[in-house]
């Protein structure tokens, strides 16, 4: 049995990841924004969470301390994008987006690293709208969410130099695009269930693949 925390998991691919490890029989810590899942189970434990709030990182992080347990995998799924309709770059959406996709994620990270187990794996949640080899080639409403997508961009440089840093303490370190998901924020027209993704994700994060790459059902995406 592994220790998994998953951030984000009220709904959509946390939700769907959260079930999946407790239905492989592994002990999950979750997160969630404002509202408690709505379900539970003997082996989860659920802790509120804001990344956009730093006194609420410190409070999540002190939390989870206290459970006195090694984190095996690490899933930062959590999320948000305020700029759906913009083509342009709206500076207060995009210093909204970086404090939850990359200043809070990054801030949570570094907070947790001591208790990260030896081979365990951090698992960053990106897009391919983070992709900079498919910059202006995006099949979904290309030149829009600007700030979304600087935000995932620079989440998987942070993977790369995080990779780096821990290479030789045997923690893995990845980016995933998770695909186009039926969430809140993929929209009912995505092609992939919260499930699919989930199932995906969890081959990737129970496997060893090399550190510091970007994936996709369990390919190599470009960066």
């Amino acid at each position: 049995m592994k220790t998994i925390l998953i951030t984000g998991i009220g709904k959509g691919i946390g939700r769907a990841l959260a079930e999946k490890y407790l239905a492989e029989g592994h002990e999950v810590i979750g997160t969630y924004l404002s509202t408690t899942p709505d379900y539970s189970h003997e082996q989860l434990t659920v802790f509120p969470l804001d990344l956009a709030d730093p006194q609420s990182i410190s409070d999540c992080v002190a939390q989870i301390t206290a459970l006195h347990k090694k984190i095996d995998i690490l899933h930062n799924n959590a999320g948000a994008q305020f700029d759906t309709e913009e083509t342009t770059v709206v500076i207060s959406k995009l210093r909204q987006t970086l404090e939850v996709n990359l200043v809070g994620t990054i801030d949570f990270i570094e907070r947790l690293l001591p208790l990260m187990n030896k081979g365990g794996h951090i698992i960053n949640t990106s897009s391919s709208a983070g992709s900079l080899a498919l910059a202006g080639k995006e099949s979904h409403y290309p030149g829009h969410y600007p700030a979304y997508k600087i935000s995932k961009s620079a989440l998987n440089m942070y993977t790369r130099t995080l990779a780096d840093r821990l290479k030789n303490e045997g923690i893995i370190v990845s980016s995933v695009h998770p695909g186009w998901v039926k969430t809140d924020m993929g929209g009912e027209e995505a092609d992939v269930t919260p499930e699919e993704a989930a199932n995906s994700l969890f081959t990737l994060a129970m496997s060893r693949p090399e550190t510091g790459k970007f994936w996709f059902n369990g390919e190599e995406f470009p960066w």
